[in-house]
């Protein structure tokens, strides 16, 4: 039995070596690399002049990931209170903008969001612009929404939500509901089940959520190239100019990588030790 076990694990193990163990191994090669040959640190003393976009990619990646827990924690409560062919429909409709592309859905909110886009022209048509240029004496033509931090940020809460709500919904769909009532019938209200069974034993959701969008938010490059165009620079946008634009340099963007891998697998580990934590807490 152990030998078959063995047997259908080599492919997956082969997988797991070609497609992600090797990829790291060289990008740490690179990192630790000089152009000319040998062992370096400089690419990673070169990473100071970029602190702007590593801030600005954390603080961005913060902000989408708060909006997301504070929309998609109320939406996975309230499905998961519905009847379950509400709940099959609900998912579904999370779930169907998910099945267009990635690049489509983001270039979709380009048009929306563009100067003499849907939005800038449905403003115009019902006459806001000429109220707020009455009002404040301005001449105002339209809001600039592309191009922006904004616009950067709604496109990562756009694509990532149904990353919060799925996770949140599965696991207060699976509470047991015997808790709930036996905490109204010791006298918890609505406000205190919620705060005290319900919210903590969700955590888990909630944490692997968080991880969900933080994750790719963190590190994206279309959404803030397409959004954000080149005022909002980030790390995924960064990496890529050192791979594949005009200031080509490998070793650097292997080092920039390597250090975004490093931070995100520590805020991974925080959170998962704070998960920890709360379940243990719940179990007393």
């Amino acid at each position: 039995m152990g030998n078959k076990r063995t047997v259908f694990a080599v492919p997956y193990v082969g997988w797991l070596a070609l497609f992600v163990i090797a990829p790291i191994i060289m990008v740490v090669v690179y990192a630790f690399s000089a152009a000319g040959g040998g062992f370096t640190v400089e690419n990673f003393s070169r990473m100071g002049t970029y602190a702007v976009v590593f801030t600005r990619s954390f603080k961005l990646a913060v902000i989408a990931t708060i909006i997301c827990l504070l929309i998609g924690y109320p939406v996975a409560y309230m499905i998961s209170r519905e009847t379950p062919r509400f709940q099959r429909i609900a998912m579904m409709l999370i779930m169907l903008p998910m099945w267009m592309n990635f690049l489509l859905r983001t270039y979709a909110w380009m048009s929306i969001l563009e100067n003499t886009g849907l939005l800038n022209r449905f403003f115009a048509a019902i006459g806001l612009f000429d109220l707020i240029n009455h009002i404040f004496g301005t001449d105002i033509k339209y809001f600039p929404m592309i191009n922006t931090q904004g616009a950067v940020v709604l496109g990562m809460v756009y694509n990532y939500l149904p990353f919060m709500i799925l996770p949140i919904y599965s696991v207060i769909e699976k509470l047991d509901t015997s808790l709930i009532e036996a905490a109204r019938d010791l006298g918890a209200d609505t406000a205190g089940v919620f705060r005290k069974v319900i919210l903590p034993l969700s955590l888990p959701g909630v944490l692997s959520g968080v991880t969900m969008v933080f994750v790719p938010s963190v590190s994206t490059f279309a959404i803030s190239k397409l959004l954000g165009g080149n005022n909002e620079l980030l790390l995924g946008d960064l990496i890529e100019q050192q791979f594949l634009g005009t200031a080509y340099n490998p070793y650097l963007g292997s080092a920039i990588a390597l250090v975004m891998m490093m931070i995100v697998v520590l805020c991974m580990a925080l959170m998962n030790r704070f998960g920890e934590g709360e379940e243990q807490a719940v179990m007393l």
